[in-house]
């Protein structure tokens, strides 16, 4: 079993929020100085970005698991993450169809564009992707499970759009393969305040949005190699595989 570095959510130039500086190339040079095995590539309701960060990260022998930061319409955070291309395309109708019909403004939002290897924009997304999707928290998850995909709430710690912020709670019956905390507390920290999530999977990552807080926290894997299927196991504690804390 081997160790591996992460940090499974990081926005592209495809986010609003994101630096114009977050193109492929730079992120997955931001990635190999931290010596990171594997990243999580999140942007704010889209995939677009990732196969070319995938291209990029394949050159440099990094793993990416392509995925998305969901916002709910209860305005919760969510990583989706999923296994192939052509899921994650499936996913992109999903949220084509339930983000809702706001111009983006990038005057006063930022840009919201697709980059290719040479860092040319080949798309830009003109719909406001940090709107909320028409569909609850749950319906998210169902709908990334059915996929076969794995469904994080991220930081969840946080005052503003985390499960917490907005709910002022867990719901028990949410079916959540791990939970994401931010770098703003540790693990034992969060669970004094709730004590009934004990037992349950913590990643922590960096949420970066500039290419220098790229690795600043980061996840430890305990696999036998990068796949899906071993993250998946990594989440549920399965076969000697774990998230080390």
């Amino acid at each position: 079993m081997k160790e591996f570095s992460a940090d499974l959510h990081i926005h592209t130039v495809l986010s609003t929020c994101g630096s114009l500086e977050m193109s492929p190339r730079n992120i997955v040079r931001k990635a190999l100085e931290e010596k990171l095995d594997i990243i999580g590539i999140t942007d704010h309701n889209s995939t677009r970005q990732c196969r070319e960060v995938c291209r990029e990260a394949s050159k440099a022998g990094i793993t990416v698991y392509t995925g998305v930061e969901v916002t709910t319409k209860e305005e919760v955070h969510c990583l989706a993450f999923f296994e192939t291309f052509d899921i994650l395309d499936a996913f992109q109708e999903y949220l084509n169809r339930y983000l809702p019909d706001i111009m983006n403004h990038p005057n006063l939002f930022g840009y919201q564009v697709v980059v290719d290897e040479e860092e040319n924009i080949c798309y830009e997304e003109p719909k406001l992707l940090i709107s909320a999707i028409s569909q609850s928290i749950s319906q998210v998850e169902v709908a990334v499970h059915q996929m076969g995909g794995l469904f994080i709430p991220a930081h969840i710690d946080r005052q503003k759009f985390s499960l917490t912020s907005q709910l002022g709670f867990v719901p028990p019956d949410l079916n959540a393969d791990a939970f994401e905390l931010s770098k703003n507390t540790s693990i034992e920290d969060f669970l004094k305040k709730f004590p009934y999530l004990r037992g349950k999977t913590f990643i922590r990552n960096s949420d970066a949005h500039q290419p220098e807080v790229i690795g600043s926290i980061r996840t430890r894997l305990r696999m036998e190699n990068t796949g899906f299927n071993e993250f998946r196991k990594a989440l549920q504690a399965k076969e000697g595989r774990e998230v080390v804390v």
